[in-house]
């Protein structure tokens, strides 16, 4: 057998159409694009999760929450695995040493799962509550490494002072000056008009008035004699 004789068998190759050969050859003038539309002209793609025209499903579906861009992971140990290790002291690079934890990502912390019975000196960037706790109530020490910020939304630090009150002058008795008597302490300004006053009108005139007795008009006409 000579490998040059070998050829595929009948019907697995199959000659490519060609098209664009004009009306006789069946594929002509549009050349299997058919007349009209997207598809027909040079260049043409479908875009990923189109579904001709009607809403696609990644918009017709809700969305929920969103992704924090500051969000810190942390590597977790449990006490119950650094019991069942080997040494009194352990630290991020001891437990990457010992395939404990494979990254350390934004810091190591320790959580409390697991049993501890015997005092071990940990070095971790955050401990949770529960093991500080089994920690100390084993005879170990925890020692926080530094460097570490959290994200979490604190208040002010300070407290806003109430403003204080403001004093209130006592009152004092102020007497009011006459409304006739000239006000103490004034001074006269040079080239002020005086007002003037109306002359009050005295009852005594008007008795002299009515005392005087009236006298007779002389009358045109002589008396008889």
């Amino acid at each position: 057998m000579n490998l040059s004789q070998l050829k595929p068998p009948k019907g697995q190759k199959h000659k490519n159409q060609r098209i664009g050969q004009g009306m006789g050859s069946g594929r002509g003038k549009y050349s299997g694009r058919g007349a009209k539309g997207a598809k027909s002209i040079s260049g043409y793609s479908r875009m990923r999760g189109f579904e001709g025209g009607q809403m696609p499903l990644h918009r017709r579906l809700p969305k929920r929450g969103f992704t924090n861009i500051f969000r810190k992971e942390f590597a977790i140990a449990n006490l119950g695995d650094l019991h069942l290790l080997q040494g009194d002291s352990f630290d991020p690079g001891k437990l990457l040493e010992l395939g404990v934890i494979r990254k350390l990502k934004d810091g190591l912390k320790i959580l409390g799962s697991g049993e501890l019975k015997r005092a071990i000196h940990v070095k971790a960037h955050l401990f949770s509550q529960s093991a500080l706790d089994k920690i100390k109530a084993a005879g170990g020490t925890a020692e926080v490494i530094p460097g570490v910020k959290l994200n979490a939304k604190k208040g002010p630090s300070f407290k806003p002072k109430a403003a204080a009150p403001k004093p209130v002058a006592p009152k004092k008795d102020v007497e009011t000056p006459a409304a006739d008597a000239p006000e103490a302490g004034a001074v006269k300004k040079p080239g002020a008009k005086k007002e003037k006053v109306a002359p009050e009108k005295s009852g005594d005139k008007g008795a002299e008035k009515t005392t005087k007795p009236k006298q007779a008009k002389p009358s045109g006409k002589k008396e008889e004699k």
